[in-house]
């Protein structure tokens, strides 16, 4: 039991950071929307941890932890010397705009975390662990898991009603065109890539590059303005 308590302490941490961004925002700011959402899979997979539904306990701690870090640092008021990743500018750009809806800021920055910072913190957490990312899948399919329950009840409750969404609003094409399946099917790819390339910084770093890159257009795409 104390082995499992000197992991859980990162947790802690990283959901006060979240609670912390939550009361200092805006409700109707784009980052507070995201991050409404991010805090409640969070705490949901804590539960789980909590719970054993993770055999691996310290493994799904790590990769927790390596994951919301990275959202985090991204998002947080950034110092002189750093530039958020292109996958989150979209939404630091545009997380005040009166023409973006709530649902399209919840799965821009969805789209940014699964699709850049996930993995990425697969191959933080390898290292931390000694590991390869097949000793992680488990994991990484148990929070994927989460994600698209959480995924569901977000398009519910973000959702405009069905007086005012028909076939023809253009946030039904939008949201559309993009899937958390396929980013997760993509994310684990691109991992195993990284991985593969560690002992290639260079093309490392260019891949990483290129995928910050087309994460951040997706995100842009979901981002349009809308009419009312």
């Amino acid at each position: 039991m104390a082995q499992l308590e000197q992991f859980t302490t990162p947790v802690d941490a990283v959901v006060s950071r979240m609670r912390a961004l939550d009361a200092a925002l805006p409700a109707r700011d784009g980052v507070a929307v995201f991050n409404r959402v991010y805090l409640a899979v969070t705490q949901a997979v804590d539960r789980r941890i909590d719970t054993g539904s993770f055999p691996d306990a310290r493994a799904a701690i790590t990769l927790d932890v390596r994951f919301a870090e990275r959202y985090l640092t991204a998002v947080e008021p950034p110092g002189e010397d750093r530039r958020p990743p292109a996958c989150w500018r979209p939404l630091l750009q545009f997380r005040r705009h009166p023409g973006v809806r709530p649902l399209q800021f919840a799965l821009a920055g969805i789209n940014a975390h699964i699709g850049h910072d996930l993995a990425l913190a697969v191959v933080d957490a390898c290292r931390s662990l000694g590991c390869a990312p097949a000793e992680l899948e488990d994991e990484f399919d148990r929070v994927g898991d989460l994600l698209a329950s959480l995924e569901e009840r977000i398009r519910e409750d973000l959702m405009p009603g069905p007086d005012l969404l028909q076939i023809a609003d253009p946030l039904t094409h939008l949201l559309a065109s993009w899937s958390l399946e396929r980013a997760r099917d993509a994310t684990w790819a691109a991992a195993r890539a990284l991985w593969a390339l560690r002992e290639l910084p260079d093309v490392a770093v260019e891949f990483t590059d290129r995928l910050d890159a087309a994460v951040g257009f997706a995100g842009r795409m979901l981002l349009t303005p809308l009419p009312d």
